[in-house]
C-alpha cells in the first residue's frame, strides 16, 4: 500500500516537474520574442561606425556618440515638452479622476445612473471622430503648430472625468462606515476623502498618476495632427518620426535608436518601481463596479 502511494506520489511529481518545465521554456522563448526588438535598439544605439540602417546587429565599433549628438539637435525640446505635457496631465487628470470616481460612489443623487451610462456610452465612440473638429477649435484659439503644448494639455484633461470606472471600483470596496464615522466627528467631504479614502486607496491612486502619465507620454496620432511644421511645439513622438523621412533616415537612424532608449527609461523605472501598486489597483477596482 505504501509503495503504490509513494509511486503515486513520485509520478506526479514528475508529471507537475515536466509540465512546469514546459511552461518555463514557453515562457523563456515569448521573453526573447518579445525582448528581442528592444534588444536590437539598444544595440544600434551604441553603433557609431555607420548612421545607415545596416543588416547586422551587433555594432562593430561602440560608443556614446548617438546619445552625445542628442542633446545637440531638437531632441532635449521635444523631450521636455513631452515631459511638461506628461507631468501636467498626470496631475489633473489624476485630481479629476479621483473626485468624479469619489462622487459617483459615495453620493446617490438623481441621474447619477443616467451620468454614468451616458459617460459609458460616450467611451465608446473613438477618438478619431473628434479629431478634425478639435483641430478647428485649437486653431481658432492659437494652440496649434508653435503653440500645441498648451493645446495638446487641454485636449488630455478635457475628458478625464470619464475614466472613472477603475478608481470608482476600488473606492466601493472601502466600507462607507469609515466616511459615516469621520463626517460624525465632524469631518467635511473633502476631508473625508484627503485623509481618510485616499490613504487606504494608494494602489489606485497610483494606477490613475502612472496612466494619466503614459497616455499623453507615447501620444504620436493626435500630436501629430495638432503639431507640425515648428519643432519647438512637437512632442518626441512627433519630432523622432520627422527622422524617420527618406532623406532622413540614413543620418538620424542611430540617433532615432538612441532616443527610443531615452524615451523608454522613465517609464520603465516608473513601472518597476510602482509595480504592485498598479496591479494592486486594477486588480482591486476590477472587484466592483
Amino acid at each position: 500500500m505504501n509503495e503504490t502511494i509513494e509511486k503515486r506520489s513520485m509520478g506526479l511529481k514528475a508529471s507537475r516537474t515536466l509540465s512546469n518545465t514546459i511552461i518555463y521554456i514557453i515562457l523563456i522563448v515569448m521573453s526573447v520574442i518579445w525582448l528581442f526588438p528592444f534588444i536590437c535598439i539598444v544595440l544600434q544605439s551604441f553603433r557609431i561606425e555607420s548612421t545607415w540602417n545596416v543588416n547586422y546587429v551587433v555594432p562593430k565599433q561602440w560608443g556614446w556618440d548617438n546619445y552625445k549628438a542628442l542633446w545637440t539637435s531638437d531632441f532635449k525640446t521635444w523631450y521636455l515638452n513631452t515631459f511638461i505635457i506628461a507631468l501636467i496631465v498626470a496631475v489633473i487628470q489624476t485630481v479629476i479622476v479621483l473626485c468624479m470616481s469619489y462622487t459617483l460612489s459615495r453620493f446617490r443623487f438623481k441621474l447619477r445612473n443616467g451620468l454614468m451610462r451616458f459617460m459609458l456610452i460616450l467611451g465608446m465612440f473613438p477618438g478619431m471622430l473628434t479629431m478634425i473638429i478639435l483641430y478647428r477649435v485649437l486653431k481658432d484659439l492659437g494652440m496649434t503648430q508653435s503653440n500645441a503644448v498648451p493645446g495638446l494639455i487641454l485636449v488630455y484633461i478635457a475628458s478625464s472625468g470619464m475614466g472613472y470606472y477603475v478608481s470608482k471600483g476600488f473606492f466601493d470596496t472601502i466600507p462607507k462606515s469609515l466616511d459615516e464615522a469621520a463626517r460624525v466627528d465632524g469631518a467635511t467631504r473633502a476631508q473625508v476623502l484627503n485623509k481618510i479614502i485616499l490613504p487606504l486607496a494608494k494602489p489606485i491612486v497610483i494606477y490613475t498618476i502612472l496612466t494619466a502619465f503614459m497616455g499623453p507620454w507615447g501620444d504620436f496620432v493626435f500630436a501629430r495632427y495638432v503639431s507640425f511644421g515648428t519643432s519647438s511645439g512637437m512632442n518626441v513622438a512627433v519630432g523622432m518620426w520627422n527622422w524617420l523621412t527618406p532623406d532622413m533616415i540614413n543620418q538620424r537612424y542611430t540617433m532615432f535608436c538612441a532616443g527610443g532608449v531615452i524615451v523608454a527609461i522613465p517609464v520603465a523605472i516608473l513601472f518597476m518601481c510602482l509595480q504592485k501598486y498598479y496591479v494592486e489597483g486594477v486588480t482591486g477596482g476590477a472587484v466592483k463596479g
